[in-house]
């Protein structure tokens, strides 16, 4: 059964996966603000396992916002977890009461357990960066995107990866949205890259994620139909995806493929069952009367087909209602 929650609403998440449990992290705030668009400004980062992506229990919360006057005093939103040499590591998003949650930056918590974490004390770890990257410009965007972090070992073995959802610092304001990327040998020091895609047609690409499904390389990402370009002829939004020549790209975004092409699902993510098969996990976001759901749906087994990309098998509306 789906994951939700009686008092919390429910929304993106990220999974971890110890070789027992699978750990779902997921953004949360109390339906007691009753406007869920308030809820993202209240966001702390729930937790809860299970054993078979299906049926979960609620852990503590793994993270909140931290307190007055620190860089992410607000609130604490999406992120990745990783194993490193010795300890888990969470990467998230925060942003501060001082800017109006209006800048984002990465920030670094690290675990022995996976269940109680520790900021790292040179947060924050990284920020947009001006030569690539948009800064916050209201006459522009509503933010500065620089957030979603995505972690993952180079596959030559060359250290890490960080995917970020960001913007180019030039083009048109509507058709910004790049994937971020950043390096680092340590999983601690980040160096800031150019971006590994150049716009679009997105305003941004939210959650992104990169994976090789049935040998393809292939980039996962969400974007509301109110974010994309003017320039796009079609103008549905929701869970994408691109093929890439590898995980770094290049990725064919501009002809990329909408996975759950309606607003029913958002923040796609794929993990690979004890089995070894793709499943896609998001979280509920309207219901057939455009009302907010905020809970997660059960797995979704994806496949890569040549020619059609990423598919979705079995999306029913028990699967994501």
């Amino acid at each position: 059964m789906a994951l939700r929650l009686s008092d919390h609403w429910v929304w993106d998440i990220w999974l971890a996966d110890d070789g027992t449990d699978f750990h779902l992290f997921f953004l949360r705030a109390s339906r007691a603000l009753h406007d869920p668009g308030r809820r993202h400004h209240r966001a702390s980062i729930g937790h809860a396992v299970s054993t078979d992506l299906t049926s979960w229990s609620l852990l503590p919360d793994a993270l909140v916002a931290a307190d007055h006057d620190a860089w992410d005093d607000l609130a604490t939103w999406t992120g990745s977890v990783v194993r490193g040499p010795e300890k888990w590591m969470m990467y998230y998003t925060g942003v501060s009461r001082h800017e109006n949650g209006l800048i984002q930056r990465i920030g670094l918590a690290t675990s022995d357990d996976m269940i109680t974490w520790h900021r790292h004390p040179g947060n924050p770890i990284a920020e947009a960066d001006s030569r690539w990257y948009e800064k916050l410009d209201p006459a522009s965007w509503f933010d500065e995107a620089w957030r979603d972090p995505w972690v993952f070992a180079d596959p030559g073995g060359d250290g890490w990866h960080m995917l970020v959802t960001a913007r180019a610092a030039t083009g048109p304001a509507d058709d910004r949205g790049v994937i971020g990327h950043l390096r680092s040998h340590d999983l601690t020091a980040w160096e800031t890259k150019p971006p590994l895609s150049g716009p679009s047609g997105f305003g941004h690409l939210e959650v992104p994620q990169v994976e090789v499904v049935d040998g393809h390389p292939v980039l996962l990402f969400s974007c509301m139909e109110g974010e994309l370009a003017n320039s796009r002829t079609d103008r549905a939004g929701g869970v994408w995806s691109a093929p890439g020549s590898s995980v770094l790209g290049p990725f064919d975004i501009q002809n990329g493929a909408r996975l759950i092409a309606d607003r029913s699902l958002y923040s796609g993510r794929l993990i690979q069952d004890r089995a070894g098969a793709w499943q896609l996990l998001g979280f509920v976001n309207n219901d057939g009367d455009g009302s907010f759901v905020g809970e997660v749906c059960d797995p979704i087994p994806v496949t890569y087909e040549p020619g059609a990309g990423l598919v979705g098998t079995g999306v029913t509306e028990a699967a994501v209602h």
